[in-house]
């Protein structure tokens, strides 16, 4: 690791061409501010580049204030008048209504993006560039090694992806937190501290208890980092793979509630992990109860392999999906709708 991400030295601008060096390919940008360190940081960051570069994307910025805290108002009105010094647009977006009792964290989580997606289209940005720090990947790759993900949740947040059909950037995914808390004391920006980031209550900051015995042991955010770069390495390739065998098996993917069927001798041949993504993605078209759960996957793969071993049809439901077995193919359906939801769909 250089001596800079060791130090948390602050970011100078020679670094500003590589870190964004992707983000120059965009005609406008929003950027995520929360009033936090890390989304100041790269407000600040951004702002320096494309004043450096003298040309490039223009930049929008906008707070969500989920109205939790009783600061929220004040922190959102101060990156508004920290956006105005920098000439960036910034608006404010308030997540209305009744609050969940559980769940909290992810309801919030969907309604900011919900509500940024909305402003990116109004003000036709092409982008989300949000301040995910290598610091907030090895947190996320701790919480999903906890919940018993597979290798495409183990391979970490990327940066790059996408959500309603909006890009969405994260050019800090590499950079620790230690950096960009001292890029904005360099330069006296003020900053807000979530008290929520120290809640016990939730998965994170209880997490980041752990982070330095973590790191003692070998398993900092690094370490981490590196070990996500390697599955999503495996995991892009396996997706390679099961591209091909999908067409190979005359069962290319298919738009929502669109039936698959896999003849029996190529599909009980190929890799089991193979064989569950194959089986996941026609489960995925075809059902209409949102994501498959991947433990209920490897279930129903297995027990279609026991039984064609055994010579027995199978017929099972998954997700809005069924999955019926034969002795010459597997098919994948929408399946029938179920009383209650037929009546309500009337």
């Amino acid at each position: 690791m250089p001596a800079a991400e060791r130090s948390g030295e602050p970011i100078a601008d020679h670094e500003l061409p590589v870190l964004f060096f992707d983000l120059g390919n965009y005609r406008r940008l929003l950027i995520a501010v929360s009033g936090g360190p890390d989304s100041m940081a790269l407000l600040t960051l951004l702002y320096r580049w494309r004043v450096k570069q003298k040309s490039g994307p223009k930049l929008f910025s906008a707070t969500v204030d989920h109205r939790l805290r009783p600061a929220s108002r004040r922190e959102a009105a101060a990156v508004t008048e920290y956006a105005s010094r920098l000439k960036i647009p910034h608006g404010i977006l308030v997540w209305q209504g009744k609050k969940p009792a559980t769940g909290l964290q992810n309801a919030a989580r969907e309604a900011r993006y919900r509500l940024l997606v909305a402003l990116a289209e109004k003000v036709e940005a092409d982008a989300i560039v949000t301040a995910h720090t290598l610091d907030d990947q090895a947190e996320t790759i701790l919480m999903r090694m906890a919940r018993g993900s597979g290798l495409s949740g183990l391979a970490g947040i990327r940066t790059k992806s996408a959500r309603d059909g909006i890009v969405l950037l994260r050019p800090l995914l590499g950079v620790p937190k230690v950096r960009l808390i001292a890029t904005l004391e360099e330069s006296g920006i003020d900053y807000a501290e979530d008290s929520s980031n120290l809640d016990p209550r939730f998965t994170r900051p209880r997490l980041r208890r752990l982070a330095s015995d973590l790191a003692a042991e070998g398993l900092g955010p690094e370490r981490l980092a590196g070990i996500a770069g390697r599955i999503a390495r495996a995991d892009a390739a396996l997706e390679a793979v099961a591209d091909e065998l999908q067409t190979a098996m005359g069962a290319g993917r298919k738009s929502n509630g669109g039936p698959t069927e896999f003849p029996n001798a190529m599909f009980f041949r190929v890799p089991d992990e193979i064989g569950i993504r194959l089986l996941g993605r026609a489960v995925q078209a075809a059902g209409d109860e949102g994501p498959v759960e991947l433990g209920k996957l490897e279930a129903l793969y297995e027990s279609l392999k026991s039984a064609r071993k055994a010579g027995a049809a199978v017929r099972r439901t998954l997700a809005g999906a069924v999955v019926g077995l034969d002795q010459e193919r597997v098919t994948i359906a929408r399946a029938p709708a179920r009383a209650g939801r037929a009546r309500q769909a009337r």
